[in-house]
């Protein structure tokens, strides 16, 4: 008897302690979470500044047909300029991402590359894209000054370009967002913004 009491004694002091284990590794992973920044899209320093006007800029399609890329646009209120290359793993990667993506947030989007028209369209087929619209050369990229690829710039109704900046996942493009909700250029202004507070 004595045995089967010290034993019952045993096993509720193994429980308690594990139970006070798991609240003190729950605290860490939420002290750790409050730690880790969230990751934004990669603002690059050319090109068109966040806040500004979009350039109206003229260019052709993959079909030939001709438009006018950024600038206003009164009837559609957000739209996603995503560049892209078939020559680029990671573009081809995230596209079934920015299509998600921009489906759920409510977004026009274009693609933008500027490859051989043959490549193009055998990246069009292969990503089902022939519902978006494609504009191929090298125009838009130029004025935007884009020099690494993925690359998105987000614009308003009236053009002024939202946020932009590198992207690699569909949490980048979700920055892009986040960073126009918040009233902030990217992401991390805001992260730096914080540790400047707490710094001080």
């Amino acid at each position: 008897m004595t045995a089967l009491i010290v034993g019952q004694a045993l096993s509720w002091l193994v429980i308690i302690a594990l139970v006070v284990a798991l609240l003190a590794l729950a605290r860490q992973v939420g002290v750790l979470h409050m730690r880790v920044a969230p990751a934004g899209a990669l603002q690059t320093s050319g090109g068109p500044a966040v806040g500004g006007k979009s350039p109206a800029i003229p260019a052709n399609t993959l079909d030939g047909s001709e438009v006018i890329v950024g600038g206003p646009a009164k009837d559609v209120p957000l739209r996603l300029l995503m560049f892209v290359s078939a020559t680029c793993p990671l573009c081809k990667a995230l596209i079934p991402a920015a299509r998600s993506f921009a489906k759920d947030e409510r977004v026009e989007l274009t693609f933008v590359g500027d490859d051989d028209a043959q490549v193009q369209r055998g990246l069009i087929a292969a990503q089902v894209l022939e519902s978006y619209r494609f504009i191929n050369g090298p125009e838009v990229g130029h004025a935007f000054e884009v020099g690494k690829l993925p690359y998105a710039v987000l614009l308003d109704a009236d053009g002024t370009i939202l946020s932009k900046g590198l992207v690699n996942s569909r949490e980048h493009l979700e920055s892009l967002v986040v960073a126009h909700e918040m009233g902030i250029a990217t992401v991390q202004d805001y992260i730096g913004k914080l540790k400047t507070v707490a710094a001080a």
